[in-house]
């Protein structure tokens, strides 16, 4: 027997000691898994008085290493041949290597470098548009290229639609982060690469991994939430967006889509939602206010929402907890704050709810406004009320859409003084359901259509969130551009 059987029976021999087998238990395991050689051969081979061929050998391992695997074990018997799998240096395993181990203890701002080795590796050029946080330009990482704009380019129409979209030589893919999207990697393909759908799937998949990786480092340097700011933040706003859930979230049965202005100048809105397999759990709160003092209340808000949430709270608990954490920031007595909590079943669409001096949500179904949700009335939060109370109930329809939103929204003014008004709310709403477009483009055309209303001049916070009720999920594909 050579040095390495003679190490490997070694090694056998202890492994077989730490999975607590019999001979007799070994030996029926390695003959299930096609061994030949008899009980006594095993003994002896075991006890080093015989040897044994390498696939016979391995195959006792393999028997050795699924008891332990079945015990939890780290102790395993080696194999003559090595389990180990070189990265090739080219193909889409070799691109998703790049972007893991180039990010792994690099900056945000390497992302450009990395996504660029990466794109090597798959014979292709990549390049990484992030969107503003107006979402209306999506800004390139790497120097010398143009911003593209989100309402007039092709890489804005991939944005949009949430699909890819070739155009001549380029194939633009969206940058998501689970449904939240992040921006669009352009893919410089060449006339013959453009046609492969092989090498347009990797890169869907790319585009995917990238906008993770986005979010991900943004969590622990600046680098490219820079990118994204077209000015400077206020103590207020900085405040509410390091508070908030993404703006886009979304499973199987539901999709979430929010939108809050102004961008850089929050003071008094905020929002808060959960998502599990079987339950969404919402939350929007307005204080009074525009200050960092009404930031520092609605904050207070959103924390002892999410507090009272987590810790099993149904929706009287989480109000009676938001109400006196409320009262606790009020230092003059006339703190307080509006708000709507709910909770959706997602298997069988019965909603619950509460009011609290809010504007009511609104109620779509297929283009048609069917109702204001405005049972279980409450007082303000922060004043005090008494616990208790009642709980409104509504039972949604596959595909319904459910709007909540602040008072800053319908009581946006023009130069004239006229209100956006919940008339042109409800009328914009079903136009945009109506043309099909996916919950956070409609939030986001709505906010660009308050904007226009009031001549980018907010004189209130305008906060939409906007909950679609989808037990199926819709199709994606390759949209081809018209451009």
């Amino acid at each position: 027997m050579d040095s390495a059987a003679a190490e490997q029976r070694q090694d056998l021999e202890e492994a077989v000691r730490h999975a607590q087998l019999t001979l007799d238990e070994l030996w029926y395991r390695y003959f299930a898994l096609g061994g030949t050689a008899g009980l006594m051969e095993v003994d002896a081979f075991l006890q080093d008085l015989m040897p044994l061929a390498d696939l016979q050998r391995d195959i006792l391992s393999h028997a050795v290493n699924e008891r332990l695997d079945e015990l939890v074990g780290r102790a395993r018997a080696p194999y003559t041949f090595a389990m180990g799998m070189d990265v090739p240096r080219t193909g889409p395993l070799a691109a998703v290597a790049q972007l893991l181990t180039g990010m792994h203890l690099a900056p945000p701002e390497r992302l450009a470098q990395v996504t660029q080795t990466a794109g090597e590796a798959l014979g292709v050029e990549l390049d990484v548009l992030l969107i503003d946080y107006e979402q209306e330009t999506l800004r390139p990482l790497r120097d010398g290229l143009t911003p593209q704009a989100v309402d007039t380019t092709v890489a804005g129409q991939c944005f949009r639609s949430v699909r890819p979209v070739a155009h001549r030589s380029d194939l633009w893919v969206p940058l998501l982060d689970g449904v939240e999207r992040v921006g669009v990697l352009r893919v410089r393909m060449g006339e013959i690469a453009a046609t492969d759908r092989g090498v347009r799937e990797r890169c869907i998949g790319l585009g995917k991994l990238i906008g993770q990786l986005v979010i991900s480092t943004s969590g622990y340097g600046d680098g490219l939430d820079k990118m994204r700011r077209t000015r400077s933040r206020g103590p207020s706003a900085e405040l509410i967006w390091n508070l908030l859930p993404p703006l886009t979230a979304g499973t199987e049965r539901v999709v979430l889509a929010a939108m809050m202005h102004p961008v850089y100048g929050l003071g008094g809105d905020a929002f808060d939602y959960d998502l599990s397999d079987s339950t969404a759990r919402l939350a929007i709160f307005d204080a009074a206010g525009h200050d960092l003092g009404a930031s520092l209340t609605v904050a207070s808000a959103q924390s002892a929402y999410r507090s009272a949430r987590h810790n099993g709270g149904g929706l009287l608990p989480q109000l009676e907890a938001v109400d006196h954490a409320v009262m606790e920031r009020s230092r003059t007595g006339e703190d307080f704050v509006t708000g709507v909590l709910a909770e959706l079943d997602l298997h069988t669409g019965l909603l619950q709810y509460v009011l609290a001096g809010h504007p009511p949500p609104l109620l779509l179904r297929q283009g048609r406004m069917i109702k204001h949700l405005d049972d279980a009335r409450r007082p303000f939060l922060g004043i005090g009320h008494e616990a208790g109370g009642e709980i409104g109930t509504e039972t949604l329809e596959a595909g319904d859409w459910l709007l909540f939103y602040t008072d800053g929204i319908t009581e946006a003014r023009d130069r004239s003084g006229n209100f956006f008004g919940e008339d042109r709310l409800v009328d914009f709403l079903r136009r945009e359901i109506m043309s099909g477009h996916p919950a956070p483009e409609t939030v986001r055309r709505l906010s660009r259509a308050i904007m226009k209303h009031q001549d980018g001049e907010l004189q209130d916070d305008a906060t939409v969130l906007l909950l679609q009720w989808t037990p199926v999920p819709p199709s994606r594909g390759i949209q081809p551009s018209s451009a």
